[in-house]
């Protein structure tokens, strides 16, 4: 077997490990209550309010100084809504508060991409399989991009920083269409009956979102329909690139590890655990920046704890920090302009041709067979 720079412990260090992340996971658990409801209620209050702001001045959007402020405004509406409330309350976050409006299974929100299909594709798929090449689809660039060298390079990789520029740019649609997963369907490894089903709840979100922003609220603007429908672009616009760096500054900078089939296959919770924290980066900012990010620059603690509130995150942290420094686990955090840039290096990096690592490329940590096993055999998030 070949090794990596992943960090080795024994099995015994991994399910000590892991007992220390359960335990702090239960204190949390058992202190949720009304502080946590206040947050979430005061979140919704703030994104509602700049909803009606935002549109309302888009009506007035003939003004360039009513214009700007209505775009600023419902383009931190479309943020909020989809960071801080739709990805936190679609986590199961506040289904504890057994409020009907915040229950993960029924919660739509302002986003071409259904609920059903963002909790299995992102719920269920990448946070159980989080960056394991070939079962966890953002991995590897959403079908779109080059990240990883475990990809062979093929000259169609030369536009890599195009791909990654236009999907930013339509984030929504990539998300909306990550389903499908047309690139299988171009390798011929999926059929496209195979895909009509997801296609299907894509047409029935898609359709009525685009309709609300693009024919709906122009058409209530009457002779300044055009305005409003710019207005409109340029807010998805604003929230696709805000969301989108968010998710790259987590996922993707160097330093974070991914991992093979094998070396996963008999991975216990507390494996699952280790695997979270070795594959996701933080970055740093104020009290607004993590709001707006959904508190997912703590993407390590929410890899960990993805159903625990996520402004609980940042407190979270320092015990989290303290755990891998003494195991010895890497915890990335850097301010997000270098995770970012980090990030787009290794876009322009990987477009060109190199060495492809083998896709058995870590030595796999071996966890004691009668541990229990993270498996998920439905749509639900993995038991953590």
């Amino acid at each position: 077997m070949t090794t990596t720079a992943h960090t080795k412990l024994t099995s015994d260090q991994i399910e000590a490990f892991g007992k220390e992340m359960d335990a702090l996971r239960k204190r949390v658990v058992d202190d949720l209550g009304e502080r946590d409801a206040e947050y979430i209620r005061n979140i919704i209050s703030v994104q509602r309010r700049l909803e009606v702001a935002g549109r309302g001045l888009l009506f007035f959007g003939v003004l360039p100084p009513a214009w700007i402020a209505g775009v600023t405004a419902l383009s931190l509406s479309k943020i909020i809504d989809n960071m801080e409330i739709g990805h936190n309350v679609m986590h199961g976050q506040y289904d504890w508060m057994q409020d009907p409006a915040l229950t993960s299974g029924s919660f739509e929100w302002d986003n071409t991409i259904a609920g059903d299909s963002w909790r299995y594709t992102h719920n269920y798929v990448h946070h159980t399989f989080t960056n394991i090449i070939g079962k966890d689809h953002d991995a590897t660039g959403y079908g779109v991009m080059r990240l990883t060298e475990e990809t062979p390079w093929h000259p169609v990789w030369l536009g890599n920083p195009v791909y990654a520029f236009l999907l930013q740019s339509l984030f929504q649609w990539g998300t909306a269409l990550q389903e499908l997963e047309s690139e299988k369907m171009i390798r011929g490894e999926k059929t496209w009956a195979e895909a009509q089903e997801a296609f299907g709840r894509f047409l029935r979100k898609a359709g009525p979102q685009a309709l609300k922003d693009y024919v709906i609220f122009p058409a209530l603007s009457g002779p300044f329909a055009p305005i409003t429908f710019a207005g409109n672009a340029t807010a998805n616009f604003v929230r696709n690139w805000w969301a989108s760096s968010v998710i790259f500054c987590g996922h993707f900078p160097e330093g974070v590890q991914t991992f093979s089939i094998e070396e996963t296959q008999d991975e216990s919770k507390a494996g699952w655990y280790y695997r979270q924290v070795c594959g996701s980066a933080n970055f740093t900012g104020g009290r607004w920046l993590q709001i707006l990010s959904g508190n997912l620059s703590f993407q390590i603690e929410h890899h960990l704890f993805p159903d625990l509130p996520a402004h609980r995150y940042e407190e979270m942290s320092v015990e989290v920090k303290e755990i891998c420094e003494r195991y010895g686990v890497p915890y990335h955090n850097q301010a997000m302009y270098k995770q970012l840039g980090s990030v787009w290096k290794k876009i322009f990096k990987l477009a060109l041709p190199g060495k492809s690592k083998p896709a058995e490329q870590v030595e796999s940590v071996v966890v004691d067979e009668d541990q229990p096993k993270v498996t998920v055999d439905d749509r639900s998030l993995a038991s953590v």
